[in-house]
């Protein structure tokens, strides 16, 4: 025998897998062992090794043994691409439970910091937190969460003080009574657009989705996050983007 040919209790013992599901996969034809030795012993092989991961590769994938049956029998799927598929839906399952972790993280630290969280704080954590999940989808959410971890901290604290220190100098305009239409003020949006475009890596509908966001829920977005914007300053910068963009679709 050589060493990749393994009695049943041998390969349930090195895989994990029980003896009572190896058996139960040989009586419903999905496993079946490469041959039997005289007294009556499951033999596996090779082939009936990569089987086996490919059986359990497509259930962590989600398929019904049926369903894994009839995949493995017709399609002729190799091993490589269901490695590849299991690899990619555990990098999103990675990435889905690092945005719970970065959740209770948020959570903690409120706790740390107060001592006690009053329920309705809670809720309003909560509501912050799960505020992206309504507007973005789960492919763009991972986007962002690799755009974030592209720029790093420093460099998301860094474009937050400019957001700040924009909208300090746009509400000086205002009060000063600067229009849309101001060379300052489009100085301005052109610093907006620009980190706009660094914050949504120039993906248009990236840009839709925080559009869609800001425009049903205002400043709320921000405020959460801790910035101090006037919704009365927040609607002139969008009205001086819209100026902006009107003027460049007219040319």
């Amino acid at each position: 025998m050589t060493d990749l040919e393994l009695k049943v209790g041998e390969l349930a013992e090195r895989t994990g897998v029980t003896v009572r599901t190896l058996h139960w996969y040989d009586e419903i034809d999905l496993l079946s062992p490469g041959h039997r030795t005289r007294s009556g012993h499951r033999i596996y092989g090779p082939a009936e090794i990569e089987r086996l991961q490919k059986i359990r590769s497509l259930q962590q994938l989600g398929l019904s043994l049926d369903e894994i049956r009839e995949a493995l029998d017709r399609d002729r799927i190799s091993l490589m691409e269901i490695l590849e598929l299991q690899a990619e839906r555990l990098a999103h399952e990675a990435r889905r439970l690092q945005g719970l972790r970065d959740r209770l993280e948020t959570v903690l630290e409120m706790a740390r910091e107060k001592g006690r969280i009053q329920p309705e704080e809670l809720i309003q954590t909560m509501e912050a937190m799960t505020m992206f999940e309504k507007y973005y989808t789960p492919e763009q959410l991972e986007r962002l969460a690799r755009r974030k971890d592209e720029v790093g901290e420093d460099r998301i604290q860094q474009a937050q003080d400019e957001w700040q220190e924009l909208y300090r100098d746009l509400a000086e305009l205002m009060e000063a009574g600067a229009t849309p239409e101001d060379p300052c003020v489009r100085a301005l949006v052109e610093k907006a657009e620009s980190l706009i475009q660094e914050f949504t890596s120039g993906d248009p509908a990236i840009r839709a989705s925080l559009e869609k966001m800001y425009s049903q829920e205002g400043t709320k977005p921000m405020t959460d996050h801790g910035f101090d914007v006037d919704p009365g300053v927040h609607g002139f910068l969008n009205r001086a983007i819209q100026a902006v963009a009107e003027d460049t679709d007219a040319r």
